[in-house]
């Protein structure tokens, strides 16, 4: 302290001197005796100088730091300005071509669904992006075509059992080209208005990397199409053995299908619904259900995949009995496979015994949720999804059980496959309800 006072005395002589006039001293003469005040600091007064410099070095950096964060928010403001909001009406067409798209889908998946159950997936034994869009338009074409269908298993195998005519081959062929000129439909019906709405600058940026990723989708949907037929083209081991699809490709085709639709309608919901309000007090019970409202989606979700493997190892004709399985709670060839692991994808019992399970525990959870339900606030709409949700998990148990018990007719199978998609749209809408509640 007395080291500055000194300097301090220095300085204040040598203005002093400037002012009054009477010297002139040079800087020469002021140097040695600032420099001959400085060389008494001793060490003690340095680390003393330093410990108090640095409570100020640190509010220095916390007023840059923060001084930064003022900036960033200054600028994203700006540019919030400076980039216009886009119309009401932009937002609601989007919404409404979206909902389209999953409307496409949602078709493609049904006319899937009982293509599999007419057992015409085979009829078209290659793929071809442009020449599978004009179907034989000749009798010799249509003798060309039954004549290259006759090289593949399925033929030959469904030719032992009857003699298959050309006309039964042309309503296989017919349901088979319906799916596939369905699916480029979806492609159609979703990139020539996006490309529109690109165009127009209706597409806000966050939006652009999800049109995007759906159109991987539905390329990549297309592919597993074709990879998925090729795995029934191929000779069976045993001249008895029913020529088939991999279960492992439906599966992922469906689950695809499935993803692909579930998108397109959450998405369509964020441009239509307005955002939900609740009090500041239910905050923590609505958050409570948003969470369990994912969970429900899960279960209907693997639920639903698990019936593509029922689907695609006919396990559906297996045990006809509900809700014992031939008399039994737990059946005997349950893991008859081994490894153990294989049963729960390649054994149609345990498959079976899978997807039962898996429904009872999605409609007992769905249960669950709903009587939560009822004890919170929930707006109306919110309320009405729920009701919408439960009321659909009882019809589609219903269907699945009737379809088991009636040995897989065409119209209940196809009913029981659409009415998962519906169980799961009403799963996406309580989601959404709960999920645009302010936290």
């Amino acid at each position: 302290m007395s080291t500055i006072c000194a300097v301090h005395r220095a300085l204040l002589t040598g203005r002093n001197a400037f002012h009054t006039g009477k010297t002139r001293p040079r800087m020469s003469n002021l140097v040695p005796q600032l420099f001959s005040c400085f060389k008494t600091v001793n060490q003690r007064n340095v680390h003393s100088i330093v410990r108090t410099a640095a409570p100020l070095r640190l509010t220095a950096k916390s007023m840059t730091g923060r001084s930064c964060q003022l900036l960033t928010g200054i600028r994203k403001s700006a540019t919030q300005a400076t980039t216009p909001a886009l119309p009401a009406y932009t937002q609601k067409a989007i919404g409404w071509w979206l909902v389209g798209c999953s409307g496409m889908v949602f078709g493609t998946v049904v006319l899937g669904g009982v293509t599999r159950l007419t057992e015409s997936g085979l009829s078209m034994v290659d793929w071809k992006l442009f020449k599978d869009m004009k179907p034989p338009g000749s009798q010799e074409e249509w003798v060309a075509e039954f004549e290259r269908y006759k090289q593949f298993p399925e033929y030959k195998y469904v030719n032992q059992q009857r003699e298959m005519t050309l006309s039964d081959f042309k309503f296989i062929f017919y349901m088979e080209y319906a799916h596939r000129m369905m699916g480029r439909m979806v492609g159609l019906t979703f990139l020539l208005p996006a490309a529109f709405f690109l165009t127009k600058g209706w597409v806000s940026k966050a939006m652009k990397p999800r049109l995007a990723i759906y159109t991987a989708l539905i390329g990549f949907q297309g592919f597993l199409g074709w990879y998925m037929v090729k795995s029934g083209l191929k000779e069976q081991p045993k001249p008895t053995d029913v020529p088939r699809v991999s279960q492992y490709r439906l599966a992922s085709h469906l689950g695809s299908a499935f993803l692909l639709y579930s998108l397109f309608l959450y998405q369509a919901l964020n441009h239509l619904l307005p955002a939900n309000k609740l009090p500041d007090t239910h905050l923590k019970q609505i958050s409570r259900l948003r969470g369990m409202s994912h969970g429900v989606l899960s279960a209907v979700f693997i639920t639903a995949l698990s019936g593509a493997f029922v689907a695609g190892l006919d396990a559906g004709l297996v045990y006809n009995s509900w809700p014992k399985m031939a008399d039994r709670w737990i059946p005997s060839d349950l893991l008859s496979q081994y490894p153990a692991w294989k049963n729960f994808f390649e054994n149609p019992t345990t498959v079976q015994f899978d997807h039962r399970c898996l429904a009872h525990s999605t409609v007992a959870v769905i249960c669950g949720f709903w009587w939560m339900c009822r004890k919170a606030p929930l707006p109306p709409r919110a309320r009405l999804a729920c009701n919408c949700l439960l009321g659909m998990a009882f019809v589609q148990a219903s269907l699945g059980i009737s379809t088991l018990l009636m040995y897989v007719p065409t119209h209940l199978a196809a009913t029981h496959q659409s009415g998962s998609l519906v169980l799961l749209s009403f799963a996406i809408w309580v989601a959404h309800e709960l999920k645009r509640m302010p936290k």
